[in-house]
């Protein structure tokens, strides 16, 4: 699904440059349980932000699905983005003043669904994300973190992406809490299917995924599988 070849990012700032990375190449099957781990300025959300389609590299070929996103224009780009991407933050990013089911439903909005199929197609999703039904109607503010971060990942689902990207999803949350919305990716790639590309400081996050790439001062210094891909056993 995807193929990073000789990724290079440099940031500008007057006559001085800063590459947050620095020549990766990798690969990612479709399927597959990532984990890309790294302390802070290591370069991981650098990454993110490239296999997300939010930001470009400056040098090197990123491909997904097989096509080179350097040739896509911004539409088709934002397109990408909406259908073949989920994003789950660290900070939820939800509508405070919206439901549940709203927040999920809107995605559906944008990408032109009827609007008689939109609560249970958003319905399916949080109930995949494991959002018990009686939360469905409560604003996001009423609810635990736990269950934001539910909705967080509900609304991800929403559109059926291929690729899900999980920026510190659970950078906000206790332990305990944290273990459960981990299970829950783990639960969609085992049952959904979608390819998953977990990004975190910390290695008990890391250790979730069946492969973690592990990157510092903008390079891969270890990739290593650490459990088979259940979807391949």
């Amino acid at each position: 699904m995807i193929e990073c070849e000789n990724i290079t990012k440099i940031y500008k700032n007057g006559n001085v440059e800063t590459a947050a990375v620095k020549g990766v190449s990798f690969k990612i099957e479709d399927g597959e349980f990532v984990a890309i781990m790294g302390p802070s300025g290591s370069g991981k959300s650098t990454l993110m932000h490239i296999l997300g389609a939010l930001d470009s590299p400056s040098s090197g070929t990123y491909r997904l699905d097989g096509r080179d996103i350097s040739k896509f224009s911004d539409d088709e780009l934002a397109d990408i983005r909406k259908k073949k991407i989920g994003f789950v933050f660290q900070s939820f990013n939800l509508l405070s003043r919206a439901t549940a089911l709203r927040n999920v439903i809107l995605p559906l909005v944008y990408s032109g669904v009827p609007k008689p199929e939109r609560a249970e197609i958003a319905g399916r999703s949080l109930e995949a994300a494991g959002l018990p039904a009686d939360r469905w109607h409560h604003l996001s503010n009423q609810l635990s973190g736990g269950q934001i971060q539910r909705v967080a990942i509900a609304r991800a689902l929403v559109n059926d992406p291929s690729l899900i990207l999980a920026d510190e999803p659970t950078g906000n949350l206790d332990t305990k809490t944290g273990e459960i919305v981990l299970n829950s990716f783990r639960e969609l790639n085992l049952n959904r299917r979608n390819t998953i590309a977990l990004i975190t400081h910390e290695l008990a996050v890391a250790e979730h995924a069946d492969r973690i790439i592990h990157i510092q001062d903008g390079l891969i210094v270890e990739d290593k599988k650490i459990r088979a891909n259940a979807l391949k056993v």
